[in-house]
């Protein structure tokens, strides 16, 4: 099988997902296609020669519900023979577009293609496309009687089950702020970013993070997720979710340029990395948030990885807890996982983050000449999606 290399990442900066956030104006269509049109301007590509553009969506409703990966190819002005799909596995659609897309390469049906995400949370605000409906049908309801959970109360869960508590999820969402605070201050997000023209003018960095948070200053919030009903459910739980160790509700897009070897060396290409391996898993759909620690351990066995080996890791900052839970279990080095902040800080624009995962990590092992990493993410209904990056030194 050809390998599938990766030849550049790009993303858009995190606008707040509400109105009067930096992006809100924007019509998701157009934010995608600006990201679309920078990597292919940057990256010298023919569009051309683009076999296909997989994008992650996961509320395909409203603005975002025309196969948003089509329209922001035609928006961008791009050859009206590539074509498109939208991808949904709830928060890792991203990822799993960069793994299909990788797949493709790898299997020889595509040469060159584009696997991009994005969301407009301000425009079409999460769980919009489901007005009360019951999206789980009455046998998983009896089956998982009395009920599936709402994520954040999942969160609490996690945080019991591995003994976190209240100051230690507001420490980590301190550190991720002052870690993409200082990635920002120090230009370190500059290579990744792409700015972005909206009504009145230019969005250039992130408007999410916030330097100077603390442990002590978001220590008074209230939890989120505590109602009589679940409190009854669970008299066990502290109640320690909130809104600052939980990531941002965000604007945003991003997209990967992956080809093959063959496509490389006719392009005079210097891939920037490759996939090593991808794994994808389902876990327990009422804790929901586990299933990236046995995505982890799956993908290091079958690329015969330890944990040690691994220099970078990205675990999507859904709730303070997952990341914290995944390093638990696993025994990761703390000053590895997350360098350069999570999605506390930076936002979780759902279709758009496994494309912006990757596209920091790829940016943060080149400044550090680092030769692997792990990404993965945690997806709604007790799913995973985890990947391997090798770089070439």
């Amino acid at each position: 099988m050809s390998p599938a290399l990766v030849i550049d990442a790009v993303r858009s900066p995190m606008g707040r997902g509400r109105p009067g956030g930096a992006l809100a104006e924007l019509h998701p269509v157009e934010l995608l296609a600006q990201v679309v049109s920078a990597l292919v301007e940057r990256s010298g590509v023919d569009p051309g020669d683009v076999e296909d553009l997989l994008v992650g969506c996961v509320t395909q409703s409203s603005e975002q519900s025309g196969n948003i990966g089509r329209m922001a190819w035609l928006a961008a002005g791009l050859p009206e023979h590539v074509p498109s799909v939208t991808i949904e596995r709830k928060c890792g659609s991203g990822q799993q577009a960069v793994q299909f897309a990788a797949q493709g390469v790898m299997a020889g049906s595509y040469d060159i293609v584009i696997a991009a995400g994005v969301e407009s949370m301000s425009r079409v605000p999460m769980g919009s496309n489901r007005q009360g409906a019951d999206v789980y049908g009455p046998s998983v309801q009896e089956r998982y009687a009395p009920g599936l959970l709402p994520q954040g109360v999942a969160a609490e869960l996690v945080a019991q089950r591995c003994g976190i508590g209240r100051r230690q999820l507001d420490e980590f969402a301190a550190r991720s702020h002052e870690l993409a605070h200082a990635a920002n201050s120090s230009g370190a997000f500059e290579r990744e970013i792409v700015p972005i023209r909206v009504p009145g003018g230019v969005v250039e960095r992130d408007e999410t993070i916030r330097p100077g948070t603390s442990a002590d200053s978001i220590g008074g919030l209230r939890p989120s997720f505590r109602t009589d009903d679940y409190a009854e459910r669970f008299p066990e739980l502290d109640w320690q979710i909130t809104p600052a160790n939980s990531s941002q509700l965000t604007d945003g897009a991003s997209a990967v340029l992956i080809a093959s070897e063959r496509a490389a060396d006719r392009m005079g290409w210097k891939a920037r990395a490759r996939f090593r391996g991808f794994y994808a898993c389902g876990d327990d759909p009422l804790l929901m948030l586990t299933a990236p620690i046995a995505a982890t351990r799956e993908i290091l066995k079958r690329t015969g990885l330890s944990i040690e080996q691994i220099d970078h890791f990205e675990v999507n900052e859904a709730f303070a807890s997952v990341p914290l839970a995944w390093q638990i279990e696993l025994g990761a080095d703390s000053e590895r996982l997350n360098p350069r902040g999570g999605a506390i800080a930076l936002g979780h624009p759902l279709g758009a983050t496994g494309c912006r995962l990757l596209t920091t990590m790829l940016h943060a092992m080149e400044d550090a000449d680092h030769r692997l990493g792990l990404q993965t993410v945690c997806e709604a209904g007790g799913m995973a999606n985890a990947l391997v990056l090798e770089r070439d030194r």
